[in-house]
């Protein structure tokens, strides 16, 4: 079969490897469609994967074609996400069913072989059955979206609140620094959730047409902010941090979103900040898959059989896998302007499956 393989760091190619069968308890995967993360730029061309070579790739989707010993044949012919997580299901967290923080975890696409191919095995446990009315595009984008109501989540908690019972919270003044994939859904999600004051800090044109998308209005798109309720910092640098920090309202929540680039250093004023302001900072990390309804994934899944969110709204590029190295480029010379780049494994049409 044709794949994606990161052979070490920089070579990074499509090659044709061996289709890979399915363990016991796993399922092989016919991929339709495969987002690039951002994460996994510097995984091809700077840092490189925990194991090479490997095929990367971890925000995908497709249709289970094969099922190995142990899992049921019900699930053949069945369009899934995945949920790219493999945690070991004996650490305390696993325990407490918090698997996104499990201490001794592998992973599709970084540490085992991922999405971007026309075949990938995956654990049945890591499977979420779509239903009808879901497009692979969307399905494939489920793995950032749930990260998104994760971080959401997170905010809320610190709060006082859930999604349960948002209550007067959606008067609250919300902000949003960093207007990539993540920063995007986490701006879809907090209007979708009825916020009323959901104001976003970008740099670029395209993102400041994607958030007026989803709803934000022009004025609260914005450089400079103040009095916030609840900030989510998606860039993960130094001075977004500090942003969030100085914006924040006193007894203000500031969600730490995005993954760092680099070391992380906080002033005495942001410090004193935190202090006399008594902010709350929050860390949040991937997303919640329990095989329960209250889970991330299927609040996301939800929302999209209801046609209530639409994430397909940020795909700006679609390559076949062929051609998924040009949008590899794209993001790491940045020579056009992106959102998210998708892509489609095996060419599929725009309307529903």
């Amino acid at each position: 079969m044709k794949a994606l393989v990161l052979e070490d760091v920089g070579k990074i190619k499509i090659d044709e490897i061996s289709k890979p069968s399915p363990k016991q308890g796993e399922v092989l995967v016919h991929v339709k469609a495969c987002g690039i993360c951002g994460s996994d730029i510097p995984r091809a061309y700077k840092d490189g994967a925990h194991n090479m070579p490997l095929v990367i790739g971890h925000e995908f989707a497709g249709e289970v074609c094969e099922v190995g010993e142990g899992v049921s044949g019900d699930w053949a012919g069945k369009a899934v996400g995945i949920f790219p997580l493999i945690p070991c299901k004996k650490c305390p967290c696993c325990v407490e069913k918090k698997y996104e923080m499990c201490k001794n975890y592998s992973y599709l696409g970084s540490r085992v072989d991922g999405g971007f191919a026309e075949y990938v095995a995956v654990p049945e446990w890591n499977l979420m059955e779509l239903g009808s009315g879901i497009a692979m595009e969307q399905a494939a984008m489920m793995e950032p979206m749930a990260v998104a109501v994760h971080a959401i989540r997170q905010g809320l908690r610190a709060c006082g609140k859930d999604l349960q019972d948002l209550g007067q919270l959606r008067k609250a003044k919300v902000a949003v620094i960093g207007l990539g994939t993540i920063g995007l859904l986490v701006t879809m999600f907090l209007k979708d959730m009825g916020f009323e004051n959901v104001y976003t800090i970008g740099k670029k044109e395209i993102q400041r047409q994607k958030a007026f998308e989803f709803g934000v209005d022009e004025a609260h798109y914005v450089k400079e902010i103040s009095d916030v309720d609840l900030f989510f910092e998606c860039v993960g640098s130094t001075e977004s941090l500090i942003t969030g920090i100085n914006a924040a309202a006193p007894g203000g929540v500031v969600c730490t979103v995005g993954n760092p680039s680099s070391d992380m250093n906080i002033d005495r004023h942001a410090y004193w900040q935190i202090l006399r302001n008594q902010l709350t900072l929050v860390g949040t990390w991937n997303s919640s898959f329990t095989h329960d309804t209250t889970d991330d994934w299927h609040y996301v899944l939800g929302r999209l059989q209801q046609g209530a969110v639409k994430p397909e709204k940020l795909i700006t590029h679609k390559f076949g896998l062929e051609e998924i190295l040009e949008g590899f480029e794209i993001m790491r010379d940045k020579k056009e302007e992106y959102v998210k780049v998708m892509g489609e494994i095996i060419k599929v049409s725009d309307s529903m499956l």
